[in-house]
């Protein structure tokens, strides 16, 4: 048994709010983030809606220079960071500098700035591609930026796995601090892919919702009338810390995680599978040493496409057991946010954790025909009070890679 790891900040900027209190208010709520998308002119695009971020304002940590060398995804990092670290009341002194790390997960990067100088290169030669271009670009400068403007000078690393990115980053986070190779991880993950390519790449895929009509109504998890996940950008942000060293400064503490599993399903680089997924949720499970029965809340990758939806919950049954599975209290927040791919387990840490610690179960919004296979409750429309003492979030993404996450309150 290694060192305990607890969760005492959680930051976001999300398609539903720039920080954490805004997000969950409206999350609770039912609201949607999701609109036309603004980034671009969408008219010409299959789908023409996003979950985008809204009226973002540089965290003073940035200076504006600095700015102008960093892709969005790099900008929404920093400032969850910043809010997340406000919440945990951590200040990395030079003391504690080399205990501190940074586990991100991003699943495209800097496709924003990618397309621009592509544009650039192609109408005004290679001498007028940015110096910056590169870093601008690379995943792993999300959590090399955040190591460099808040001070953490251990374990620092991008995990590139599409939307299985974050739980990647925050399992392997707790793992860095249970060896005792860190007392800090800066955990979460970054994405802001709502760009012409983005949209266009994945909307050829036939992948995404056309229901440009009706935005809001888009994303609709387990309802018969789903046709596809929308896009949404953002990131979330989580303070992960050794449970001695957090009770010695007295931190508030949100939780334990108590569990981490992952597989792969090798069997198609995009079609899910159910048994992939059940064998993560069932690792997760041994890991943290509990049962079925044990399990509150889960927090669904539910992303509302047609196929993806109904292998969770049967993957759900196969992993918990029928009568387990029954009990328990599933929702999919992307019905709200839309899916920010690799940032997307990483918001939903933040909205497991925050249902963890007000008791309430947020819901899945737009089921207006629930999808007759669907037979769990995956809280329809509205969310609603249960004492909840622990919590799983799961995401699954391209490539067939599968990751569950266990956060448990502390006894």
């Amino acid at each position: 048994m290694g060192n305990r790891v607890v969760v005492t900040g959680l930051g976001c900027t999300s398609p539903l709010g720039n920080d954490v209190p805004t997000s969950w208010e409206a999350c609770i709520n039912g609201q949607s983030g999701i609109d036309r998308i603004t980034n671009f002119d969408p008219e010409l695009y299959r789908c023409q809606i996003a979950g985008e971020i809204k009226n973002f304002v540089l965290p003073e940590i940035i200076p504006i220079k600095e700015a102008k060398k960093m892709d969005l995804f790099i900008q929404y990092s920093i400032a969850a960071t910043q809010e997340a670290l406000n919440d945990s009341g951590l200040e990395i002194t030079e003391d504690i500098q080399e205990e501190v790390g940074v586990s991100m997960g991003v699943g495209i990067g800097g496709l924003g700035c990618i397309e621009k100088y592509t544009k650039i290169l192609l109408e005004s030669g290679p001498k007028r591609v940015s110096p910056f271009f590169i870093p601008m670009t690379l995943s792993n400068l999300a959590p090399g930026y955040v190591s460099l403007l808040f001070g953490a000078k251990n374990y620092t690393a991008c995990t590139v796995s599409a939307c299985t990115s974050s739980n990647h980053a925050i399992g392997t986070a707790a793992r860095t601090i249970e060896r005792g190779d860190a007392k800090v991880v800066i955990a979460g993950g970054a994405e802001s892919s709502v760009t012409p390519l983005g949209i266009a790449g994945f909307a050829s895929m036939h992948a995404l919702s056309t229901r440009n009509d009706d935005p809001k109504r888009a994303s609709r998890p387990f309802d018969k009338d789903r046709d596809g996940f929308v896009m949404g950008e953002g990131s979330g942000m989580l303070i992960l810390e050794e449970y001695e060293f957090a009770k010695a400064r007295g931190a508030r503490i949100y939780c334990e995680i108590t569990g981490y599993g992952f597989s792969s399903d090798a069997f198609h680089v995009t079609s899910p599978s159910a048994e992939g997924p059940a064998r993560a949720m069932k690792m997760t499970l041994k890991d943290s040493g509990l049962a079925a029965e044990d399990i509150d809340y889960v927090n669904a990758h539910g992303t509302s496409t047609p196929v993806g939806d109904l292998n969770e919950l049967k993957a759900i049954k196969m992993a918990f057991g029928e009568k387990a599975a029954q009990q328990i209290s599933i929702s999919s927040t992307k019905s709200m946010t839309g899916h920010l791919l690799g940032a997307a387990a990483a918001i939903e840490a933040v909205f497991s954790i925050k249902a963890l610690h007000h008791n309430f179960i947020p819901p899945t919004i737009n089921i207006d025909n629930m999808d007759p296979e669907c037979d769990l409750d995956v809280t329809p429309n509205t969310g609603k009070s249960k004492e909840l003492r622990i919590a799983m979030s799961n995401a699954f993404g391209f490539g067939g890679t599968n990751a569950s996450i266990i956060f448990q309150k502390m006894d």
